[in-house]
C-alpha cells in the first residue's frame, strides 16, 4: 500500500512540474479536477514541491517563477535580456503608429527599442517619461518630443513625481506604449518602483488605447508597484513563449493579444 501511494504522488508531482514547465501559472483549481484530487491532499503535493523550491505558490494558483521577485534591476542589464524578444515586439508595436499620431512612450527597454525605430519621414508628437527615449528620439526632426519633468529615476533614466503627473494630466494622446515589470492575471501589470507607477496611472488616463509591450518572461510575475487592472488595457504584445494559457486568459477579458 506504500509503495502504490508513493508511485501515486511521484505522479502527481510529475503531472504538476511537466505541466507547470509548458503553462508557466495553473490554476489550482484545475490542477484538482485534472488530478482528481481534492484541495487537501494537493496542497500538500504543492507544499512539497514548493520546499524543493520546484514551484511557487500564489493565491488560487502556482508559479514557475517565484511571482514577487521583480527587483529593480538598472536599465542598462536589462537591455542584455531577451534582446531579440524585444525587438520583435518593438517592430510590430511601430507598425501600430500612424502619421501625425500624439502618443506616449512610457520607461523601459522594449519601449527603447521602439523608440529608436519609428520610421524618420513619420511626422509625430511623443510624450515620454523616459530620459533615454527622448534621446533615441532626438535625430528624428519630424518628432515633437515632449518631456515629462520630475525626479529623476537613475536605475530607469526616467522622471516621476507630481511634476510628471501634472503634465500628463493637461495632454490627451491616441495610443500609450507602456512597458512593465509583471503581468498577473489576478494582480494586473506592475513595476517594481511605487513612483512609476503613479505615473504610469496618469499615462494611462491621458491616452485613449493603452498597449503594454511585454516580453514572456513577464507573465506570472509581480512588481511592487501596481500600476492598473487589465480593464485598463487593450492590447498586449508578447513574444512566441508566452503559454497559451495566459492568452486565452486574456483575450477572454477583452484585450487583443499580438504574438511576434
Amino acid at each position: 500500500m506504500m509503495n502504490t501511494q508513493k508511485k501515486s504522488i511521484a505522479w502527481r508531482h510529475k503531472y504538476i512540474l511537466e505541466r507547470l514547465n509548458k503553462e508557466g501559472e495553473i490554476r489550482v483549481s484545475d490542477l484538482c479536477e485534472a488530478l482528481g484530487v481534492s484541495p487537501v491532499t494537493l496542497r500538500k503535493d504543492m507544499k512539497q514541491l514548493e520546499e524543493r523550491k520546484l514551484l511557487f505558490r500564489t493565491h488560487g494558483s502556482i508559479n514557475l517563477l517565484n511571482p514577487y521577485m521583480t527587483r529593480d534591476i538598472n536599465v542598462s542589464e536589462k537591455e542584455l535580456i531577451m534582446v531579440d524578444e524585444k525587438r520583435r515586439i518593438a517592430q510590430k508595436a511601430s507598425t501600430l503608429i500612424q502619421e501625425n499620431d500624439a502618443i506616449i512612450i512610457a520607461s523601459g527597454t522594449t519601449v527603447l527599442f521602439l523608440a529608436k525605430i519609428i520610421e524618420a519621414e513619420l511626422p509625430l508628437t511623443v510624450l515620454t517619461s523616459a530620459l533615454n527615449v527622448a534621446m533615441a528620439l532626438c535625430k528624428n526632426p519630424n518628432i515633437e518630443i515632449i518631456q515629462l519633468g520630475g525626479i529623476v529615476r537613475k536605475t530607469s533614466t526616467s522622471v516621476n513625481g507630481p511634476y510628471a503627473q501634472q503634465m500628463l494630466s493637461q495632454f490627451s494622446c491616441s495610443k500609450l506604449f507602456l512597458g512593465v515589470d509583471g503581468l498577473d492575471l489576478e494582480y494586473g501589470c506592475t513595476t517594481s518602483n511605487l513612483m512609476e507607477a503613479n505615473v504610469n496611472q496618469y499615462m494611462i488616463a491621458a491616452a485613449q488605447r493603452t498597449i503594454v509591450l511585454a516580453d514572456s518572461s513577464k507573465f506570472g510575475r509581480r512588481g511592487f508597484g501596481r500600476i492598473c487592472s487589465f480593464d485598463k488595457v487593450h492590447q498586449v504584445i508578447t513574444d512566441d513563449k508566452v503559454s497559451e494559457s495566459y492568452v486565452d486568459a486574456l483575450e477572454s477579458r477583452g484585450i487583443e493579444v499580438t504574438i511576434v
